[in-house]
Order: C-alpha cells, then structure tokens, then sequence
C-alpha cells in the first residue's frame, strides 16, 4: 500500500516500493473547486465547459547538480529532457478522463551522475489562483508494475499561482523523496526559480 506523506516529510522509495526501483511517474492531479461536478476520479478538474471554470494547470521538472545549479527542465514547452531520462506526456487543458491530469515519466536508471535532485512544481498558466483548485495531489507510481509508492495530498488552496510540490533526490546511493508543498506565484517554472532553489 503506497504511503501518505505530510508536509516535509521524506521517505526512500526504494524502501516503499520493496525494491530497485528504476523507472517512475510522477502523477499530478487536481479539480477546480468551484464547479462542483467531481466527474470520476479528477475529471472535474475544468467543470462541465463553463468557461469560467478553465484552468490550465501545468506542471514542471527541473533538474539540480550537487551545487543546486538547475541543469534541465521539463515543462510544456521542452517535454523530454536533454539526456532523454525524463519525459513530460503533455499539456493537458481540459482535465478530461479519469486518472493524473499530468505524468512526468523519470528513467532514474538513466539520471545523470552529476544530476542530485529533480523538484516537481504546478503552476497556473491561465493566472487563476489555487483558490479554484480543489483535492491537489502528486503521486509517485512504480511503472514496471504501474503500483503506486506514495502520494502527496496537498490542500492547495489559496491566493497563489503556483505550488512547489515535492523533490525526488539522491541520498547514500538511493533515491528519496521529500513532499515539500510550499506555495508560489508565477505562470511558469521560470517565473518560480527563486523559490524554488532553496528546496532543490
């Protein structure tokens, strides 16, 4: 059974996952708040075609060195990072369907040396704030056996365009993550940076 972290916690996937683990998702999830209408699993996440309840959330990787110099990201606008290790599934803008609204798929057998830590943000593209957004959550998912390791439910709400939502880093050779959930403003990662680097 996948683990719940809190805030700030950290955890050894490998140790979660009972196991080597080499090839993982990272799932992202969210409703808008204000519709009302779950629709399954996340479906609800853009209402039932209101305009007014659109948002287009995205979400991002950025890849740290030991010096906690950003080295590659992973977003909308790149989908696969440089080595070819990660790989974004898309843009989704309409949050049709049952299941993550966005996966970043992580080879960590095929991670860099020089690469130390990958943090995983989400911000709103649109400029609506995370008071419309509802039931937020990050998920790591083992995708040999697509079980999932652990989730990060994030209560999400508030005045703010952007989270920081948790960091997948290597520690005495093994992979750990750190459920961070710490609140920014910014449409994209770039706009995000300083707020992230301390947590990378």
């Amino acid at each position: 059974m996948a683990v719940s972290l809190q805030k700030g916690q950290k955890i050894s996937l490998e140790k979660e996952a009972g196991g080597v683990l080499s090839r993982v998702k990272m799932g992202l999830g969210w409703d808008v708040a204000s519709s009302g209408k779950a629709g399954g699993f996340l479906g609800g996440l853009f209402g039932g075609g209101g305009g007014n309840d659109s948002i287009d959330l995205d979400a991002s990787c950025i890849m740290f060195d030991t010096n906690k110099r950003p080295i590659d990201a992973i977003w909308f606008g790149q989908l696969q990072s440089k080595d070819g290790s990660i790989q974004h599934t898309g843009d989704n803008r309409t949050g049709a369907g049952d299941g993550d609204d966005e996966v970043i798929n992580v080879d960590l057998s095929r991670i860099p040396a020089n690469v130390q830590s990958l943090v995983f943000t989400v911000n709103s593209f649109t400029g609506q704030t995370f008071e419309k957004v509802a039931n937020a959550f990050c998920r790591i998912i083992n995708a040999n056996n697509n079980s999932e390791v652990a989730r990060y439910n994030l209560s999400a709400q508030g005045n703010h365009t952007a989270l920081i939502l948790a960091k997948v880093y290597r520690h005495n050779g093994e992979w750990k993550m750190h459920a961070i959930g710490e609140t920014a403003s910014g449409r994209t990662f770039h706009d995000l940076m300083p707020a992230i680097v301390p947590h990378a």
